[in-house]
């Protein structure tokens, strides 16, 4: 089978194809036969060395995967050879995702449904895994708050956005103004166009942030919560605010550290089917082209996902 592998840590020149040998499932395991994979910004700082969570090459990257099963070790009852299923793999270990064939848990997948085609299957796992533990997990929003997204137009950000849509919050998002009908397509209430303004001067005071961005993001987040509101980051490596100096501001904060959750994507998937959410793929390109995808996504002018097809 074919599988995109680095030997360093580097540009995305340092991602190549490779021939290599195809895996057998073992007892519980489930050999998948990948119909697209999801590219995350996670790959793009993995492959560069900045956040080396693998440890050192070689490696394949890759966790988000949909496709059909094309066998199943012993021990696993509840996938069958020809079913179509979607999920976050192993993260945050190794995956190996970037490749024709990939093993997975059953604990990690689920059927995917009718409503979303392989290549949006694809885009949704971490995503949206990442958006719903977050908001749903962690926040527990509900009708009525008003929560404020950052980067609503990217991965995490526009899924962010109908999850909190479909639970009756007012959502808020900052977005480049070329996103902004796409946005309230998918539930956005108000939207704020970052190169042109200053979130923090322009919404009435929100119940929850979702920061996917960092950096002085986070302390003006906390300038716009209401007193103990909560910001949530998805910045693991560096939010760019503690929870103490969140405190001495009178706000709560938490970080989201996404794990893979059959229960949870199924969740999503429910959602999917309802015609309540749905992934915007942004662009599809051959898995042979993976270091392309990693260019774009490393650009940041991105709606929704990148995904790459065998």
């Amino acid at each position: 089978m074919r599988a995109i592998t680095q030997s360093a840590f580097g540009e995305p020149s340092v991602l190549v194809s490779v021939e290599t040998d195809r895996p057998e499932p073992a007892f519980g395991e489930v050999l998948i036969k990948v119909g697209a994979a999801g590219v995350n910004p996670i790959d793009v700082v993995v492959r560069a060395g900045f956040y080396p969570m693998l440890g050192d090459p070689p490696f394949t990257l890759g966790w988000d995967v949909a496709g059909t099963v094309e066998s199943t070790g012993p021990g696993v009852s509840a996938f069958a050879p020809g079913d179509e299923v979607l999920g976050l793999l192993a993260f945050p270990g190794p995956a190996n995702v970037y490749a024709d064939y990939v093993l997975a848990s059953p604990n990690e997948i689920v059927h995917r449904p009718a409503a979303l085609s392989v290549p949006e299957a694809a885009g949704l796992p971490l995503a949206g895994l990442t958006a719903w533990q977050a908001l749903v997990g962690i926040a527990g929003i509900g009708e009525g708050d008003r929560v404020l997204v950052h980067a609503a137009g990217g991965g995490v950000g526009h899924l962010a956005v109908q999850i909190a849509a479909s639970r009756g919050a007012h959502v808020i998002g900052t977005a480049r103004a070329a996103k902004h009908d796409l946005l309230r397509e998918l539930g956005a209430s108000t939207l704020i166009d970052y190169t042109a303004a200053d979130f923090v001067t322009e919404v009435e005071p929100v119940d929850v942030v979702l920061d996917l961005v960092g950096g002085d993001y986070a302390e003006r987040s906390a300038a716009a919560l209401k007193p103990g509101g909560l910001l949530v980051s998805a910045i693991g490596g560096g939010p760019g605010i503690t929870g103490e100096r969140a405190a001495e501001l009178g706000v709560r904060f938490a970080v989201v550290s996404v794990r893979p959750s059959a229960p949870d994507l199924s969740r999503l998937t429910a959602l999917a089917e309802a015609g309540r959410l749905r992934v915007h793929v942004d662009q599809t390109l051959p898995l042979a082209e993976a270091a392309k995808a990693h260019e774009l996504l490393s650009a940041n002018r991105t709606t929704g996902k990148i995904v790459l097809i065998p």
